[in-house]
């Protein structure tokens, strides 16, 4: 483990409940790369790099192991999950459909207003790929598609994707480099297909959007 690269900034200056500022950092850490899926993560250390005991510290990594960010060895402690390639597959068989609802709807309920919304995410992103912004389009991603999400206007379906936000923007960062110029592209197709109220093309370069993601990451 790397520690020269990582934050020492006390997680209780976030104002936070402390197992969950802990939890939000260590999930941080995960995601943005900063430590390899197998990596061991060592209790005392973290509590000395968060400045916190070791209780929300193991709290913390329990919850992760519940949302399959870590995974919790007898006598052995902690480390990172490593995804097999079919859980990959199950979680881009769900997004394919509920990104596809989600876009048509989007297309039905669209206002003039959540369009310029979308417009200026999708220019942000593009810039962003453009420029090799590698550690900020995660964020951007998951701004889009949370954007189409609200503009789709079902509740439900949006908690659905809002409990699989974390994991999809994990796998989302491992192939980043190769996929955002493409995958940027493809956002601009869906808004395209979403401004015409176009609900069955929507739907359709919605659901190609994810299938491309899935080849990428799966090399299929």
């Amino acid at each position: 483990m790397d520690t020269t690269k990582l934050s020492t900034r006390p997680v209780g200056a976030a104002h936070l409940p402390l197992r969950h500022a802990v939890l939000e950092e260590v999930r941080r850490r995960i995601v943005a790369g900063e430590w390899e899926p197998g990596e061991r993560i060592l209790e005392d250390q973290l509590a000395a790099e968060l400045g916190v005991s070791r209780n929300p510290i193991r709290e913390a990594l329990q919850a992760l192991a519940v949302e399959g960010f870590v995974e919790l060895e007898p006598r052995r402690g902690a480390r990172v999950a490593i995804i097999s390639p079919d859980r990959v597959a199950e979680l881009f068989q769900v997004r394919e459909v509920l990104e596809g609802l989600v876009a048509s709807l989007a297309a039905q309920r669209c206002t003039e207003a959540t369009l310029v919304e979308m417009r200026e995410v999708l220019v942000e992103g593009m810039r962003a790929a453009d420029a090799g912004d590698l550690a900020g389009l995660p964020a951007l991603n998951t701004r889009f598609h949370h954007l189409l999400a609200d503009v789709a206007g079902n509740q439900m379906l949006a908690e659905t994707i809002e409990r699989l936000r974390h994991l999809i923007e994990w796998i989302y960062s491992q192939r980043i480099a190769q996929r955002a110029p493409r995958s940027w592209d493809e956002h601009r197709q869906i808004v395209e297909a979403i401004a015409t109220r176009d609900v069955v093309m929507a739907e359709r370069v919605a659901r190609a959007h994810i299938a491309q993601a899935r080849a990428a990451y799966l090399g299929t």
